[in-house]
């Protein structure tokens, strides 16, 4: 394995050292006052931060159609509610310690996962994009040893201390045009967790159903799992109302992968949307997940 970079020091990145340090110092905060100052952050960021909540509310309106405009009003306040947390759940998964919640927390289905590893099969795990993301993987990896999928950091600075922070609680982070290696792991063996529920102007994608809408949406699952002979299976992780944390490890997707790409996709990304419905306020609704359109229609955030 070679040796990490040194981190990037010279005096363009001291601003994004800055907020690094800042970051650090949040994490270190007890959780009971991060959990508080969390929910006020989530209102800052659901008034102030107007084109993400228009996101945000258009993302709502267009997954669920059946709602009234009160109860998808509701919907997105709890949503920034998470997001705010999940902000501090990002920092201390990253630089603060895993107490309390390595005792408060819940796993469920790990015998899908040792049944497909006890057949000699590599692991794709793939969730959504839950505000919980990164503190649960850490809890997971209390339990299994795996491997990420990420994409990089626009910051050299914020990449440098967020991959260094992981290496303390992953196998090894791959960003996402890092196959080989991601392979390689797979095919010893290994576990990977993967969230292909994003747009993305990289990698091979088709447009496939998202809550009825056409979802630009990668093929990776089916490419890497089609070139490793791996398992794929669901991984669902929530906060609980009482700041405990739920995971859960689900069997693995039978007949996966078949020989279409667009259809494995399409039933990943199914497979998605069902983890999503269980508990959609913890979903990453600001992302513009539908800005790309079939045949260059306009953009539903226009």
């Amino acid at each position: 394995m070679s040796a990490a970079p040194p981190p990037p020091l010279s005096p363009r990145h001291w601003p994004s050292w800055f907020g690094i340090g800042f970051g650090w110092t949040l994490a270190q905060l007890p959780w009971a006052i991060a959990r508080r100052a969390g929910v006020v952050l989530g209102w800052l960021m659901r008034e102030l931060m107007f084109a993400r909540r228009r996101v945000a509310e258009r993302n709502l309106a267009l997954c669920f159609p059946e709602l009234d405009n009160c109860h998808r009003e509701r919907l997105l306040r709890a949503h920034f509610r998470s997001l705010g947390i999940g902000v501090f759940e990002f920092l201390r998964a990253w630089w603060g310690r895993l107490t309390p919640m390595s005792s408060q927390y819940r796993l469920q289905g790990m015998e899908h996962l040792v049944r497909a590893r006890a057949a000699g099969r590599g692991v794709i795990l793939v969730s959504p994009h839950f505000t919980t993301l990164e503190i649960c993987v850490r809890l997971l990896n209390q339990n299994v040893p795996l491997a990420g999928m990420y994409r990089p950091h626009d910051s050299a600075a914020l990449e440098w201390a967020v991959r260094r922070a992981r290496s303390r609680y992953t196998q090894a982070m791959f960003a996402r045009d890092e196959l080989r290696p991601a392979i390689r792991h797979l095919r010893s063996g290994g576990v990977l967790w993967f969230a292909p529920d994003q747009e993305t102007r990289r990698g091979e994608s088709v447009f496939v159903p998202f809550f009825g809408q056409p979802a630009w949406s990668l093929t990776s699952t089916h490419q890497l799992a089609r070139l490793t002979q791996s398992a794929v299976l669901p991984l669902f992780h929530q906060r609980l109302d009482d700041g405990s944390y739920e995971l859960e490890i689900g069997a693995a997707l039978e007949e996966f992968p078949s020989k279409d790409a667009t259809a494995d996709t399409a039933r990943v990304i199914a497979t998605l949307e069902q983890l999503i419905r269980r508990c959609p306020e913890q979903y990453l609704w600001i992302h513009q997940r539908f800005k790309r359109q079939p045949d260059d229609g306009a953009s539903p955030y226009q």
